[in-house]
């Protein structure tokens, strides 16, 4: 069996970004990866300005101790002003551009208007107090935005202040989806003896859309040979990525391997760990495959463990990986031969809380959880000892 490095490092081997990119108007991109770099032309702020409303002052006025001074100008953002004419001061508000001449700007709380119209000031200013200057943000060819950014709403922010109306972003990639088991019913109908709702379909569908994915859905495919073979076949026409659930054990009825082998090649079929031991990676016809088992607990951990990364990688996106935090646990743990990725979730105190129940069957625990902990083979572990936490948040969930 592989290790859980050793299988990504198998899954990822070779994968690269779709090659279609389309042009998209930045205001409806997000989400969107970027398929080439954003540089800016112009600085921002484009001018120095006002960090707050108050006066703009010239520094070298208030030599002599002078605190009283007329207003002769008033600048409101998005209006520019004229020479602040010496012995004077400006009215301005918050992002309105400097006038030349000032070299500071003194908050309206810090000065008193007076009954003439002038304005006493209570304090003596300091050169380049409260203004941003121009560029001060980003400069003429900064590299704002990278190719494999995703346009978080923040980004779209940075591309929008930078004068960009439409972004080259990759196209979505097709992934394909089928799930064998011929006990699997769709909710709304009647479960016949031995039967089970599919759950696996909800939640690896709902993580494909995520991800921004184009999902192909082929439902439930009836344990034959014939029938996952065919679902392969319809699959790897219309498919950047193939992805199946169940099927993957030795049984008699498990009939995935095979078929792959019959139009592909498998590359990988076991990893070292728990839940989710069966996770199957190869070719169908050129289209990257991977299969997860069917347990919904071990479907939705090996998902994000393995699928996701390459999900992402030929998505165009840079940044694949995600972070683990060290956290103490509440409780004691022993672990057996196979490397654990368990359901924890944070306490109050910073602690890791362990769900009731670590069986890969029980789905609910992945509601109740905020997270994973990695759990090394062999490990006999007690309250307090440390391990890596890796947060929902991180795969974005």
């Amino acid at each position: 069996m592989l290790t859980v490095e050793q299988a990504k490092a198998k899954i990822l081997e070779g994968a690269e970004a779709v090659a279609e990119v389309e042009d998209m108007v930045t205001l409806y991109s997000a989400g969107k990866i970027l398929a080439e770099d954003i540089v800016s032309e112009i600085k921002v702020p484009p001018l120095d300005n006002s960090q707050m409303d108050g006066y703009a002052v010239r520094c070298a006025d208030f030599a002599g101790g002078r605190r009283n001074f007329p207003v002769s100008q008033r600048i409101f953002a998005g209006h520019v002003g004229t020479e602040l004419e010496p012995g004077t001061v400006a009215r301005i508000f918050t992002g309105a551009p400097i006038p030349p001449g000032a070299d500071a700007v003194i908050p309206q709380e810090e000065a008193s208007e007076m009954e003439d119209g002038s304005v006493e000031f209570h304090c003596e200013p300091k050169a380049g107090a409260w203004i941003r200057r121009a560029g001060c943000d980003i400069d003429i060819g900064q590299t704002v935005l990278k190719r494999g950014d995703r346009l978080t709403p923040p980004a779209l922010g940075v591309a929008a202040s930078v004068g960009v109306s439409t972004v080259k972003v990759y196209r979505p990639i097709r992934v394909s989806l089928f799930f064998t088991g011929d006990e699997l019913a769709m909710p709304g109908e009647k479960l016949v003896e031995g039967g089970i709702y599919n759950s696996n379909r909800f939640v690896l569908r709902g993580l494909l859309h995520q991800l921004g994915c184009d999902v192909v859905d082929y439902g439930n495919i009836p344990d034959t040979f014939e029938a996952t073979l065919e679902a392969f076949r319809k699959a790897s026409r219309k498919s950047d990525f193939i992805l199946t659930s169940g099927g993957m054990s030795v049984g008699e009825a498990d009939f995935i391997r095979r078929a792959v082998e019959e139009l592909g090649k498998m590359q990988m079929w076991r990893i070292a760990m728990k839940p989710g031991k069966p996770v199957a990676k190869g070719e169908v016809r050129g289209v990257p495959f991977i299969g997860l088992p069917g347990n919904p607990v071990s479907g939705f951990v090996t998902f994000l463990l393995f699928a996701q990364p390459l999900i992402l990688k030929l998505s165009g996106r840079s940044q694949i990986d995600v972070k683990g935090y060290i956290l103490p646990l509440a409780f004691d743990y022993k672990c057996g031969s196979r490397r654990e990725f368990i359901r924890v979730r944070r306490n109050g105190a910073g602690e890791l809380e362990n769900y009731r129940t670590q069986n890969s069957a029980v789905l609910s625990s992945c509601t109740w959880a905020d997270g994973l902990a990695d759990i090394p083979a062999e490990a006999d572990l007690k309250k307090g000892d440390l391990v890596t936490y890796i947060p929902f948040t991180e795969f974005n969930l």
